[in-house]
């Protein structure tokens, strides 16, 4: 099968010193739905933000075949959209219809095709109608799915999201679980939910300071409960718990 991303011997030290990111190498394959897991400090943003080449270092990443490098980079951000945790990341417009239309507009293209770009994407996640809202008036749960759709507007061809059911209420975080099941894109997840990943995923990548300790099919992870108590996703005694995918 076409590979989504392809990530080879890829490792990133900050500033700091601090190695977030030591000897990454994995695959990802077109239309897979794929859960990026861990502990706080595992490295799971600091992988994402290599997709779409925001941060770049050692290694090498490929985007649908196509090297991330300089003279590709602007290819690369119309085929990686990526949704950041917190929307107000990814929200600066003084209406909606601004803030999906941005990434189109930027991308050259016409008034009539950015108006298509920007409804098809609002109807895409249920929020048609908010085109004249003040995205900042709106709930945590609505902005998100704002924030989901400035990205869709630019139709990627792969997801890239950011713990995107962080700070939902239940109805709200299923409400986005079923519009993220419902878009046929490759999509990359990085998420300390189990629940959501277990909803949406078929893949799981642990990353545990910075490294990959277990890539497998989401139950066969999910039912070891040993592996995700060591790694600090379930609690300690995990090991006798009934976990099921």
């Amino acid at each position: 099968m076409k590979k989504a991303i392809e990530i080879e011997s890829l490792s990133y030290s900050y500033p700091d010193g601090h190695q977030a990111l030591k000897n990454i190498n994995l695959n990802i394959e077109v239309g897979e739905s794929v859960a990026i897991v861990g502990p706080n400090g595992a490295g799971k943003s600091t992988l994402l933000l290599h997709l779409n080449g925001i941060l770049r270092s050692d290694g090498t990443v490929k985007v649908l075949g196509t090297p991330l490098e300089e003279k590709n980079l602007k290819w690369v951000r119309s085929k990686v959209g990526l949704v950041f945790q917190d929307p107000e990341d990814q929200l600066f417009s003084p209406t909606v219809f601004d803030d999906v239309a941005f990434g189109p507009i930027n991308m050259g293209y016409s008034e009539d095709e950015v108006r298509q770009r920007v409804r098809e994407a609002l109807e895409g996640v249920g929020m048609d109608g908010y085109e004249k809202r003040s995205p900042h008036h709106l709930s945590i749960g609505e902005k998100k799915r704002i924030g989901i759709a400035t990205i869709l507007s630019m139709n990627p061809e792969i997801l890239v999201i950011d713990e995107p059911t962080a700070n939902l209420d239940p109805r709200a975080k299923w409400e986005l679980i079923e519009l993220l099941r419902g878009l046929t894109v490759t999509k990359i997840v990085a998420s300390h939910d189990l629940e959501l990943v277990k909803a949406l995923c078929q893949r799981i990548i642990l990353l545990d300071e910075g490294k990959v300790v277990a890539d497998d099919a989401t139950p066969s992870i999910m039912s070891n409960a040993l592996l995700l108590e060591r790694h600090g996703l379930a609690p300690k005694g995990g090991s006798r718990l009934k976990l099921k995918a």
